[in-house]
């Protein structure tokens, strides 16, 4: 009967593991940004491999991605086997080729079998060898999540995922399901004493065998009462008493174990905390119950704010201990009757029972965000988080769990959209939001695809000492034909997420060096993201673009934040080191208000500090606002870097600066951003058709 078991568990286990692989996939296949970006090929590699390609090893341990166009070409490949990425689709081509072919003609025929439930899309899964390995292959089509983008049924880009059974997989089933010596063969070699099962496909093979030394508990109760049984038949009362307490405790503690290998399955591994599966089932339960009640229950998304950034700086150790230690302050703060759930890498959600949510969540939540401001002590280190919540309840906002969830991770969205460590409750306006986001995407996109929309203007840099133009900065500006000037604090963000920085990034660039060609006495000064760093191609775009308007290198400085200085990859380091050798130079921007201390300025390889406007609005007041801007700028000239104030409004903040020693002075109370024209004037162009006025 153990060995029974045991058989079973595998096989539900292996069963589980192919839902799960196509549940993971579905997390970035049905999506709106995804469809975008495989349909601009390997010009989005960079976020192909991030949300399709090595995210989904590090999250979800799949150990191959790979992307087909409609014509079953690979337009991106990631293995962690030692292959170039370019023949790592070739090498498995031959064996997924028919999922891929089933699936297309399924999805041609509008076949939607397997949806429902937990599965949004068809897909096709089955086991087989891959590049020497047992794994389980799943094909998922790569679809639009709001509908809104037309596709051809059966010309879908896919989307192929990959688990090896061997390796890592048998080392996870014998520590956390306690089978003993398990190991994977290609043939059933198992020796005496152990039990081999056939991974089987979908057509009957077998693939191979995983083979173990079964747990015997009857073998060893007869090996334990054997000498007895010879030595003291006499005593046959007692033995039979002997024999019934030895089967007792093994049976005890062979349930002992098959409990725990069903809360492992049910549980996170890093926090002990129910996973997806157990959070899907209580909130189904919960539901359920209170259809019979005239009760409430609200549903809790919460993401820890920045936490990529704790990763990046301090490494993933410290980022798991400090989601051990959020996990178990939520739980300190839950009660009997809420369930507190991990349902992957930062992201937790608590469903909570009330009376009267209006009265009890808002507490609750003041509550979690009161307690996550407290610093965590990771290995020594104090750490400072923040959380953003995003609220559902029931029944007023449905009493479906795909629809509270849903809804629960758009408050969340709205909750980090203004400004972090803050929660949201769900309102049918969000909803509206949302919408209007996604349009300015798809206006913003069409704004790059012709002229006239978008435009770069330029705030001059003044001299503290002298008042003379030493250079100009050059901002983005977007006019939309129907709503009007939108600002930069809207779209940017938006680009940033949805890929289309980089576009709007060369836009600006080829613009205000263009532009910058007519002042031969003014540095230009330009935002570059850290997204834009990450590229492995933005020095070299730079450079063509610095050849194509004729401008010295030395004249450029590119402003950056300290997210990209952060950077854990170190791309951003060596595009930086490539552009500083032609001459051009870098600024540190925003200076002071990011994730770094004034002590890590040293570690920082730029030539100027701009001192962010929040420190000069508060001159004048009772912050030691002056002294920190003293601070800042003794520190930078004590390193040979020059200083530039941002946001001076008042001749007040301009005489200070000045007598402190800041170099250069930027705000509206010298000029705001203005278009390349007014430049042209006050430099004393007004008339005159440079390179710059007739671009």
């Amino acid at each position: 009967m153990a060995m029974e078991r045991q058989e079973r568990l595998v096989t539900l286990i292996i069963s589980n593991l192919r839902a799960s692989i196509a549940y993971d996939q579905e997390s970035v296949t049905v999506w709106d940004d995804s469809v975008v970006q495989v349909r601009r090929g390997e010009a989005a590699s960079d976020w192909l491999d991030v949300n399709l390609g090595s995210w989904m090893h590090t999250y979800f341990g799949h150990d191959g991605a790979y992307v087909l166009d409609p014509a079953n070409r690979p337009i991106y490949a990631f293995s962690v086997t030692p292959t170039k990425a370019q023949d790592a689709y070739r090498l498995i081509e031959p064996v997924v080729a028919p999922l891929v072919k089933d699936l297309r003609q399924r999805l041609q025929a509008g076949d939607t079998s397997g949806v429902g439930g937990r599965m949004l899309s068809p897909g096709a899964a089955d086991l087989m060898v891959v590049q020497g390995h047992p794994a389980v292959v799943s094909v998922k089509p790569i679809v639009s999540d709001s509908g809104e983008i037309d596709q051809i049924p059966g010309q879908e880009y896919l989307h192929i995922a990959v688990r090896y059974l061997d390796g890592n997989f048998i080392n996870d089933l014998k520590q956390n399901y306690l089978f003993e010596g398990m190991r994977f063969a290609w043939q059933n070699n198992a020796a005496e004493g152990e039990v081999g099962l056939p991974l089987l496909s979908d057509a009957g093979s077998a693939v191979g065998y995983f083979i173990w030394r079964p747990y015997r508990p009857g073998s060893a109760v007869l090996s334990d009462l054997t000498p007895l049984l010879l030595g003291v038949f006499g005593l046959a009362l007692l033995t039979i008493a002997v024999l019934l307490y030895v089967i007792h405790q093994r049976s005890t503690k062979l349930v002992a174990s098959e409990a725990r290998m069903e809360y492992l399955a049910l549980h996170d591994a890093l926090t002990g905390l129910p996973n997806r599966a157990k959070f899907d089932d209580a909130l189904d339960e919960a539901l359920g119950k209170l259809k019979q009640s005239s009760d409430s229950l609200a549903v809790l998304y919460l993401d820890i704010d920045r936490f990529k950034q704790v990763n990046d700086t301090m490494g993933h150790p410290a980022g798991d201990g400090l989601i051990r230690s959020f996990a178990e302050r939520l739980r300190e703060l839950a009660r009997e009757t809420d369930t507190v759930a991990r349902i992957g890498g930062d992201e937790f959600v608590l469903v909570v029972p009330c009376r009267n949510a209006g009265e009890e969540i808002e507490p609750l939540c003041n509550r979690i965000l009161a307690s996550v401001r407290q610093p965590f002590d990771i290995d020594g280190n104090q750490v400072f988080v923040s959380v953003s919540i995003g609220v559902s309840v029931a029944p007023a906002d449905g009493m479906e769990r795909t629809e509270l969830t849903r809804k629960a991770d758009i408050a969340l969205y709205h909750a980090k959209s203004a400004g972090r460590g803050r929660y949201a409750r769900f309102g049918n306006a969000m909803d509206s939001m949302l919408q209007a986001r996604r349009q300015i995407e798809r206006d913003l996109r069409v704004a790059l695809a012709r002229k006239g929309e978008l435009a770069v203007h330029y705030q001059p840099l003044y001299s503290a000492s002298d008042m003379s133009i030493t250079g100009v900065e050059a901002l983005l500006r977007w006019k939309h034909p129907q709503k009007g000037w939108i600002s930069p604090a809207i779209f940017v963000p938006i680009a940033e997420e949805t890929g289309l920085i980089e576009p709007l990034g060369d836009f600006v660039l080829r613009e205000a060096c263009q532009a910058a060609s007519a002042w031969p006495k003014l540095t230009l000064s330009v935002n570059v993201s850290a997204i834009e760093l990450r590229n492995p191609a933005f020095a070299a775009r730079v450079a063509e673009t610095l050849v194509a308007s004729g401008i010295k290198p030395q004249r450029l400085e590119l402003e950056v934040t300290e997210s990209a200085l952060s950077d854990h990859a170190g791309q951003c380091e060596e595009n930086m080191r490539a552009l500083r050798a032609l001459g051009i130079r870098f600024a540190l921007d925003d200076f002071g208000t990011g994730f770094s201390s004034l002590g890590r300025l040293q570690d920082f390889e730029v030539d100027r500090i701009k001192i962010d406007r929040s420190f000069i609005s508060g001159f004048g007041k009772a912050k030691g606002d002056e002294a920190i801007v003293q601070a800042i700028v003794d520190l930078a000239h004590a390193k040979g870097l020059k200083t530039t104030a941002e946001g001076v409004e008042t001749s007040e903040q301009g005489d200070y600066l000045k007598d402190i020693g800041c170099d250069e002075l930027q705000g509206f109370l010298l000029s705001q951003a203005v278009p390349q024209a007014e430049i042209n004037s006050l430099l004393g162009l007004k008339g005159k058709r440079g390179v710059a006025s007739a671009a």
